[in-house]
């Protein structure tokens, strides 16, 4: 029989997950297609993320990357933020309106920030106390294996004295 394969699912030994296989020279739909297009937008978001001063929202870098003319869905720009930051690439913030926002990480470690709510200057700082703390309040409520993050909002000297941001 001569045509196109039937496609067959393959890698679920070992619990794998399932993935679409058309055989040599299958269709568009091949999990290579599927992880270039994946690779590709994690870049342009990337690249988005490195060229950002502040914290910006999913939805304002889904709309940037549209700009750029990135054929690009929120859901993966959600899904691509998330896994940046579990990787520790980017910083993930709640801000007061309960909308995580989303920075690269200017250190590669353990780190907590000071963001102005005018300007959304953000300093990235470390504290022992802070950490001490933590261990402290978590331990004497009988928690263990503790991670925690810190995100300290306030107004910047510059917007308290009326100034613009970044002079």
């Amino acid at each position: 029989m001569t045509g196109t394969p039937t496609p067959r699912l393959t890698g679920t030994e070992a619990g794998a997950p399932a993935l679409l296989d058309n055989g040599p020279g299958g269709s568009g739909g091949s999990p290579r297609a599927s992880q270039e297009r994946s690779t590709r937008q994690k870049r342009a978001l990337a690249a988005v993320l490195d060229e950002s001063d502040g914290f910006r929202s999913a939805q304002d870098l889904f709309t940037e990357l549209r700009t750029r003319g990135e054929n690009v869905g929120l859901t993966t720009v959600y899904t691509q933020l998330r896994a940046l930051a579990d990787n520790g690439e980017i910083d993930a913030l709640r801000g007061e309106d309960g909308e995580t926002l989303y920075r690269r990480c200017g250190t590669g470690h353990h780190h907590h920030h000071l963001v102005c709510r005018q300007c959304g200057r953000t300093v990235e700082v470390e504290g022992q106390d802070a950490e001490r703390w933590a261990a402290q309040v978590a331990g004497s409520h009988g928690f263990v294996d503790v991670t925690h993050t810190l995100e300290i909002l306030g107004t910047c000297a510059q917007c308290a004295c009326g100034e613009p941001a970044g002079s």
